[in-house]
């Protein structure tokens, strides 16, 4: 049985267990908690401005959500949010004229919305002033969140000390530095407490999600760096509360799981090791938030997924396929694992490379596998020139190119994947540089059947192809590895 179709059985088997209709009964009544709420801004101190509301987390991130333009002085703009976007953290933005003749600035400030409506009197050139830009008085959120990071920096402050000094101190085996491990500890707890204290004392405010993320983690300081690292790495999970649903609309999530997969890139002598690694950090975090929240259980493979996807990880994408069957997994990327999983599969060393129409030297339509040419490679490379990891490879691949000695070695096939009119002038200009290429530009993108045939998700893509077998030989991550890949193959 296939992929798609133990997807399609997974899917029929929640359905009938009622598991499905259960898990969206609960996330409905958790978003139906929610109602829309107004954000009132007053501009000050300016000649005007335009105000831009932007979530920080989420399918839309950094996107602009809602846009005020012209606002004066002393004009008042109210902003709608959606129920459904709430809570969350926010970014608002603006960009001022001081005088109606200046070019229009930048200022930002982050803020929590949840369920209260608010009020924001702002003075656009000092947001992070607070005398200048407030809420009203019995305003929670972004209140508390204040409060919370000043008492937080204090009590932090003498962990961060005490933690210098044993990294730092020459004598680990002396009676001072074992006295310094006990107060770090005593610290440690203390602090770990207070966070506890607060969590409980503030339950009703989306801003308490974030605090276990300030948790402090025990160190085996008698170790080795490396035991260390060990220690903070095997109690990274001890106070995460993966059943918080609310975990998802936080973006400190993102970052405090990023930290984590630092531990283990820290390790890595070798991009074989560092694969490893990487694959080992997801399969240790997911079994951690798969007790959790379907919701947050389901992110922590998106993340993961993402991650192997940007490194180009196989090991670590098939890794996830055991999870898209476990219908407690809300992941919103099984489609595009189960295409990448497909992929790994059908597009490997030693498989006839898929077909798609292209043109001979005589501008003729005819087939890839049947078009006709004396390099001994063919190299099927998918772009975009509006990419940037595609910018940076096209610098050293058309190099490359002419180094090994253009088409006497390699036919390279450049298939563009741009599709809106800037991406498609970018690539108009581009190309021009990529000489001797064989460039086209399938109609449909991403979706179009070139790209679904080599199961591309992301650009760039290469496949280098033996131009007499028609079989795929390697597919290499850079031009180092195309370059690699050739010369072992002679």
């Amino acid at each position: 049985m296939d992929n798609v179709k133990k997807m399609k059985v997974g899917f029929m088997k929640m359905c009938e267990s009622g598991i499905f209709v259960f898990l969206f009964v609960f996330v409905c009544n958790v978003k139906s908690e929610a109602q829309d709420v107004t954000v009132k801004i007053h501009i000050l101190g300016v000649y005007e401005s335009k105000i831009t509301l932007l979530p920080l987390v989420g399918a839309n991130a950094l996107k602009p959500l809602v846009e005020k333009v012209g606002i004066k002085s002393g004009e008042i703009s109210t902003i709608t949010v959606l129920k459904d976007r709430l809570p969350g953290t926010f970014v608002l933005r603006f960009d001022y004229k001081e005088k109606e003749s200046s070019t229009p600035y930048p200022s930002e400030k982050y803020i929590f919305i949840n369920n209260q409506n608010l009020e924001l009197w702002v003075q656009p050139k000092a947001v992070s002033n607070p005398d200048s830009t407030y809420f009203q008085k019995d305003e929670m959120e972004n209140s508390l969140f204040a409060s919370f990071s000043i008492e937080n920096a204090k009590r932090k402050q003498q962990i961060g000390l005490l933690q210098n000094f044993l990294m730092a101190y020459d004598k680990p085996q002396s009676p001072f530095y074992n006295t310094g491990i006990q107060e770090y500890e005593t610290r440690r707890v203390e602090y770990n407490q207070w966070i506890t204290s607060q969590i409980n004392q503030h339950k009703e405010a989306f801003i308490s999600t974030i605090f276990p993320f300030q948790y402090v983690q025990p160190i085996d300081w008698k170790g080795k760096e490396t035991d260390r690292i060990n220690s903070l790495m095997a109690h990274y999970f001890d106070n995460m509360d993966f059943k918080d649903p609310l975990l998802v609309k936080t973006a400190e999530l993102k970052e405090w799981m990023d930290k984590y997969v630092n531990f283990y890139g820290a390790m890595s002598t070798t991009i074989a090791l560092r694969d490893s690694l990487f694959t080992l950090a997801g399969k240790r975090s997911i079994e951690k938030a798969k007790s959790g929240h379907p919701l947050v259980y389901g992110w922590v493979v998106d993340y993961f997924y993402k991650g192997y996807e940007g490194f180009n990880i196989p090991s670590g994408i098939k890794m996830l396929e055991p999870y898209l069957q476990d219908p407690k997994c809300l992941t919103s990327k099984r489609l595009e694992i189960e295409k990448r999983l497909q992929g790994i599969e059908s597009i490997r060393p030693g498989i006839i490379a898929p077909d798609f129409l292209t043109t001979d030297k005589a501008g003729k339509a005819v087939q890839f596998l049947n078009y006709k040419t004396d390099s001994p490679y063919k190299l099927v490379l998918f772009w975009s020139a509006d990419c940037q990891h595609c910018k940076e490879l096209m610098e050293k691949l058309q190099p490359l190119y002419q180094q090994i000695g253009g088409k006497d070695k390699m036919e390279v096939f450049a298939l563009s994947l741009d599709f809106t009119d800037v991406e498609i002038k970018a690539w108009e200009d581009a190309k021009l540089k990529l000489v001797g290429w064989k460039h086209s530009r399938p109609k449909d993108g991403i979706n179009s059947p070139e790209a679904n045939a080599y199961y591309v998700l992301a650009t760039p893509v290469m496949i280098l192809v033996d131009s007499k077998t028609n079989k795929i030989v390697a597919l290499p991550d850079s031009a180092e590895q195309l370059e690699e890949a050739i010369k072992k193959i002679k």
